[in-house]
């Protein structure tokens, strides 16, 4: 039996091994399903062209399409915020040339108005020192026409104690008379 057993294992190998031989090798490459192969080929690319084709460029298309709309949507509002940038440096270099303006009026008007107001002043300083020098001049006149009959009565009283002290008798209206004329030149 065990030979039984032996010798049909023997023979069930070599009949593997003849058909192994027999047959062509890999049946990608076997003439005989070579038709098969094709019709299956076929079949599996039209599936796959109408699936990219119905279904997934559809979606691409539409992403790109997507995708091209917001980076031209974009660039119009770059270019829009740039003009409006631009708009809105003008607008502050002429605010800041009309500022500078309204500043150089400003100024003028201050030193015009600081200039009235120190002539104003400059002129009440003028008459007030006119006035009081007119004050002092009247003053001093005053003093000096006091001086002067103070002077004129000294004298008198002088004259008259020296004409008195020489030892002659003082005559008041000669004395008067004799310092008046004296007095005037």
């Amino acid at each position: 039996m065990a030979t039984d057993t032996h010798e049909s294992g023997t023979a069930a190998a070599d009949a593997a091994h003849a058909a192994a031989e027999s047959a062509p090798g890999m049946p990608q490459l076997d003439f005989s399903t070579f038709p098969n192969q094709i019709f299956w080929l076929v079949v599996t690319l039209v599936v796959i062209y109408l699936i990219l084709s119905r279904v997934a460029l559809p979606r691409i298309g539409g992403i790109l399409a997507e995708r091209a709309g917001t980076i031209t949507n974009d660039l119009a509002a770059a270019e829009d915020l740039k003009a409006m940038a631009v708009e809105a440096e003008k607008a502050y270099e002429k605010a800041l040339a009309d500022a500078r303006a309204e500043a150089q009026r400003i100024a003028g008007e201050t030193r015009a108005e600081i200039q009235a107001d120190l002539d104003d002043a400059i002129a009440k300083a003028d008459a007030e020192i006119a006035a009081k020098a007119a004050e002092s001049e009247k003053a001093i006149a005053e003093i000096r026409a006091s001086a002067l009959e103070s002077i004129e009565a000294v004298a008198k009283d002088t004259a008259a104690e020296i004409v008195t002290a020489l030892g002659a008798k003082a005559d008041d209206a000669g004395v008067a008379s004799a310092v008046t004329e004296r007095m005037k030149g």
